[in-house]
């Protein structure tokens, strides 16, 4: 699983949604045809929608720590229980495809952090529009 895998099955309570390879079988397949090999695309299952705010801000009122996960990508690994290192950032950043400098870390962490919200929303989560 991967680290962005990871994070959001933390906050979104299960496993990241996967591609699909589901196949089955056309309704309008020709007749006498085999049903199992004429394919028809499988619509996408909706996920159920996940308040990913009140997700996060319960966890930090548990929290001991003042972490601040609207803002920063440290904290909001922190908080869901993640190793929030450079080197761990580093590789969140090759998991969500980063192609800026992996060295420049305020660089990194702010885009990490805009481009997992993007993604939380992107997979059901829902995000006030400051955060997207």
């Amino acid at each position: 699983m991967g680290m962005f895998a990871t994070l959001m099955s933390k906050v979104f309570g299960h496993k990241a949604p996967e591609t699909p390879a589901a196949v089955v079988p056309s309704p309008t397949a020709p007749s006498g045809s085999d049903p199992a090999t004429v394919a028809a695309p499988v619509a996408p299952v909706p996920m159920a929608e996940v308040d990913v705010e009140a997700v996060l801000d319960e966890m930090a009122g548990k929290n001991s720590e003042d972490l601040d996960w609207q803002k920063s990508i440290v904290d909001l690994m922190k908080l869901v229980g993640m190793d929030s290192s450079f080197k761990a950032r580093q590789e969140l950043a090759k998991d969500l495809n980063y192609t800026g400098d992996m060295h420049d870390s305020a660089s990194m962490n702010i885009w990490l952090h805009k481009e997992v919200m993007t993604r939380f929303a992107a997979n059901g989560g829902k995000l006030p529009a400051h955060l997207v």
